[in-house]
């Protein structure tokens, strides 16, 4: 049995409302054990009895989103995550972690999603001190490090949230990926 996290796009936001008891109770419904819910922004713990090539992974995905559209009625999309990778992608975070910035990792689908995003990042100051924000890529992520009180307003915030990546890209705090382990 492999303990997995679903990330879940774009959800309790834009009208789409999903109560984490009943995405909980779908995940069970769906025939998974250990199911717990992360907040309200679409996040699940839960184990499932896979194998670990890309085509079951790709199969447990699209269930799971299958699913989601079945009950909800939005065109759900995840990032599904191995428990154990969470550990090594938190542990990755690159820049230094303060009360004066926000640290995000910015899930994405493939690595070419990685690389556009990546692509546009536009540069800081004249040296890491100066930089408002802080990019980095990573095995599956791009690491963020955004101005607390400010970090929608960010060039590379601007950036993410251009349409061509939300079917490929769904952000999390570190704060919140740590409570999943």
């Amino acid at each position: 049995m492999g303990r997995w996290i679903a990330l879940l796009r774009g959800v309790n936001v834009n009208g789409i409302t999903v109560r984490s008891a009943e995405l909980a109770q779908l995940f069970r419904d769906l025939g998974f054990a250990e199911v717990r819910t992360v907040l309200a922004s679409g996040n699940v713990c839960f184990e499932a009895e896979i194998g670990d090539t890309e085509a079951e992974r790709a199969a447990l995905k699209a269930r799971i989103e299958g699913g989601l559209r079945e009950r909800f009625g939005y065109e759900a999309w995840i990032v599904l995550v191995p428990h154990d990778a969470l550990a090594e992608i938190i542990a990755g975070y690159p820049f230094e972690q303060d009360g004066e910035h926000h640290a995000y990792a910015v899930f994405v689908s493939t690595d070419q999603a990685r690389d556009e995003l990546l692509a546009g990042v536009p540069s800081g100051g004249s040296d890491e001190s100066d930089a408002i924000e802080r990019v980095a890529g990573g095995d599956g992520v791009v690491y963020w490090r955004a101005p607390r009180g400010a970090s929608t307003d960010t060039a590379f915030s601007k950036h993410a949230g251009k349409v061509r990546f939300k079917a490929t890209t769904t952000t999390r705090n570190l704060n919140t990926l740590r409570k999943m382990l």
